[in-house]
């Protein structure tokens, strides 16, 4: 992996530190949270300090309008967005997914449709959209919240509409590796005003005095006219808050994020382009997509330990760092921590394809520096193997 952070950004956060500013959530927080908006093409977004707070905070946002439920979320996504589930009382329903786009099945969406369930959780691995117009006119004909975790597609669309503006809510995350960086952070967008008056107070410790809604913070005070209003807590909240220094950062990496991307997807073609297609599975749908690593999934043929070990010997052999597992390290339904979580989560069905990443799948840095010669000799080595 490569780090985003240039010497401009650097000087950036440093020229601002010469005005001695306050350096809390503060004025340049508010300026990057609305050209964040700008730039996806949603009403609000919420700066919080890692794309995990923001998982938990769209949940947590659920967890005041249900007591508990089930949640739809596919077997290969971050661990965070299951722990968020568990945590805020509902049970994650596990599916498996799609390899030709690493999303989950709409098919297996559909069956795990019940009175329960409360929201479908999508992630959108490595850059590749999983969205399809069945899926969206299902959700909203059984009027189910779609929430989108964006945090490794920065960019990617669906119908040439940015990814991260179909949901009712959606995250980011600016980790340094990511499209774009604030060093840690994470962004929640929306374009309703409730989530989003709901999000600002839960970001900082569930005050009311966060919010901007006029009405919202009378109707309170209204009905609890006892309590002190500098510290009035409407809603359980926690600290996600981030500081001024990470959103002038990301004022100023998202200057060149289109750019950036441009420049990925190119990588992502070039790579899939010069790759064995009998070794290696080539078969992604690449429409709209915006490439955050080089995915690698072995074909039928050579799913074994045996050509595994070989692969993973020679990346290391040629200092080529990789990540077996893609997005979260593979199946989550198969993680430890599950244990902690007994009969409070389903699987539904076989996760086969999720298995398939898990063991067999890999990915490679992917970074708008990477030199095509570069990628051309990762190809070769690879298709040695």
């Amino acid at each position: 992996m490569t780090n985003n952070i240039t010497q401009k950004d650097n000087l950036k956060v440093a020229n601002f530190l010469k005005t001695n500013p306050i350096l809390t959530n503060n004025k340049k927080v508010r300026e990057f949270e609305k050209q964040w908006s700008k730039w996806l093409g949603t009403k609000y977004s919420v700066f919080v300090n890692s794309g995990s707070s923001a998982n938990l905070l769209s949940i947590s946002y659920l967890r005041t309008l249900y007591k508990d439920g089930e949640i739809i979320v596919p077997a290969l996504t971050w661990v965070s967005d299951v722990t968020s589930i568990l945590y805020c009382n509902f049970k994650p329903v596990f599916i498996d997914i799609n390899l030709n786009n690493l999303g989950a099945n709409f098919e297996l969406i559909k069956k795990a449709i019940n009175k329960k369930t409360r929201a479908v959780f999508l992630t959108h691995v490595l850059g590749l959209n999983c969205l399809s117009k069945e899926l969206l006119t299902l959700l909203k004909k059984k009027n189910i919240m779609l929430i989108e975790d964006v945090c490794e597609s920065h960019g990617a669309t669906f119908n040439k509409k940015k990814l991260g503006t179909f949901g009712e809510i959606s995250n980011f995350s600016f980790y340094y590796a990511h499209h774009m960086s604030t060093v840690e952070g994470g962004m929640v967008s929306t374009n309703n005003k409730e989530i989003y008056e709901k999000m600002r107070i839960m970001r900082s410790h569930g005050m009311l005095r966060e919010s901007l809604d006029q009405k919202m913070k009378l109707n309170f005070y209204k009905k609890y006219p006892k309590v002190n209003k500098e510290f009035f807590f409407a809603y359980p909240g926690y600290n996600f808050r981030s500081t001024e220094i990470n959103a002038v950062y990301g004022l100023s990496q998202i200057k060149r994020l289109s750019n950036n991307n441009k420049r990925r997807i190119r990588n992502f073609e070039y790579f899939i382009k010069n790759l064995s297609n009998e070794k290696y599975f080539t078969k992604f749908n690449m429409i709209g997509s915006c490439n955050y690593a080089l995915i690698i999934i072995f074909e039928k043929a050579f799913r074994n330990f045996s050509f595994r070990i070989k692969f993973e010997t020679k990346l290391k052999k040629n200092n080529i760092e990789f990540r077996r597992g893609l997005a979260g390290g593979g199946n989550q339904a198969r993680q430890p921590y599950l244990s902690l979580f007994k009969k409070k989560y389903k699987i539904l069905g076989k996760l086969s394809n999720t298995d398939i990443i898990h063991d067999f799948g890999y990915y490679i840095g992917n970074y708008p520096s990477l030199k095509k010669s570069k990628i051309l000799n990762i190809c070769r080595l690879l298709n040695e193997i």
